[in-house]
């Protein structure tokens, strides 16, 4: 049982467009003891794989949030095509693995130790030809990548096994040369008691003889030749005082340990995936609210820039108002000082040569005209 993580959403097109790939990996190992008893691992990987169909923005509608999924679909295909062309070429000296995500996960399924199959999909309305077109030549391309799959086995245990069985065989030949000796050996006893009781045999038995000492000197040297290639194999296997073949088994233990370890990991990484994509789903609320908010805080911009264009001319238009008024003050001043002056000129013109009978007589006879801003005599 598993969780399908993969993303849907509603275009124009589709009701339940896939938003997203969806990729499901099952591993396997197994472990299985040779003639020794010694236990060799072999490892295997299921892919399933649902590739997101690429898109046309004219087609689905799509805007905002599902355009930019249309937007890195297309990419991530885009680049899956180039590397499907690059491994087809087998011209191309650099297969671009790096450049998406989906082509570094998919790497072994398409151009490593592996068989794949791809299921094509297509539509049958005409209104999707050009898709249907697109997509068959994406299928076509992939059908020509050739790969020869053999079986994942660890190259160290395959090579400690093949050593094991050629000293196994090299422990058998020395015995069967030993064997072989010890015959010899009894002839030649024999030979050589008779060689003494027949003297003057014919020269034939004495060619014989001189024959069977020359292949026992041969099987001798053959046997050492075999003990020292006994020797260098087994120096192989023991290298700085550490025998090979108990060090696999550790090694295995220790893979073992791994292999438990890498499962509690992959839990670990399920959990921190759910909920690396919670976060992503806040951030894009995030990303809304905060698009809404840069749209009003440009329009809260352009009022402020108005508003202080605004106070900027009322701060001129005050500044120049205060300045009128201040050269205004400035010139009452000076006027009512010059006022002041010829009003004491007159009193005293008037003190001195103007009798109080008339002085008296001039004020009853005098108004003030409002119009013209002067008193006047009746």
């Amino acid at each position: 049982m598993f969780e399908f993580l993969g993303a849907t959403a509603a275009t124009a097109m589709n009701s339940e467009s896939s938003r997203s790939h969806a990729i499901f990996s099952i591993t396997i190992e197994t472990s299985q003891p040779d003639v020794t008893g010694e236990y060799h691992v072999k490892v295997g990987r299921l892919r399933l794989v649902d590739l997101a169909g690429s898109e046309r923005q004219s087609k689905t509608g799509a805007l905002g949030i599902r355009f930019k999924e249309a937007t890195k679909i297309n990419l991530s295909l885009s680049t899956l095509g180039n590397v499907i062309s690059a491994l087809v070429d087998g011209k191309s000296t650099h297969i671009p693995y790096r450049n998406s995500k989906l082509t570094r996960i998919l790497q072994d399924s398409l151009g490593g130790n592996s068989k794949t199959v791809m299921c094509a999909t297509v539509g049958p309305a005409g209104f999707n030809y050009d898709e249907t077109i697109s997509t068959l030549r994406y299928a076509n391309r992939a059908k020509n990548i050739q790969n020869t799959s053999k079986a994942n086995e660890d190259p160290k245990e395959a090579l400690l096994r093949q050593f094991q069985m050629e000293i196994e065989a090299l422990k058998k030949q020395i015995d069967d040369s030993s064997k072989g000796l010890s015959e010899a050996d009894d002839d030649g006893e024999e030979e050589g008691e008779e060689e003494g009781l027949v003297v003057g045999a014919s020269e034939e038995v004495a060619n014989a003889v001189q024959s069977k000492r020359e292949e026992l000197d041969a099987a001798r040297q053959e046997m050492i030749r075999l003990k020292e290639k006994l020797e260098n194999m087994e120096k192989k296997i023991i290298v700085g005082g550490e025998n090979l073949l108990e060090k696999s088994v550790a090694q295995e233990k220790l893979l073992e340990d791994s292999a438990k370890e890498l499962l509690d990991r992959k839990s670990r990484q399920m959990n921190l995936n759910m909920r690396l994509q919670e976060v992503q789903a806040e951030k894009l609320d995030t990303e809304d609210k905060y698009s809404g908010l840069q749209e009003r805080s440009g329009a809260l911009s352009k009022k402020l820039k108005k508003l202080s264009a605004a106070i900027l001319a009322v701060k001129e238009d005050l500044k120049d108002t205060e300045d009128e008024g201040k050269r205004e003050i400035v010139e009452l001043k000076q006027i009512l000082k010059q006022t002041s002056k010829e009003l004491k000129m007159q009193e005293v013109i008037i003190e001195h040569f103007v009798p109080d009978d008339y002085l008296e007589l001039i004020k009853k006879n005098s108004f003030w005209n409002e119009e013209i801003g002067e008193w006047e005599l009746r």
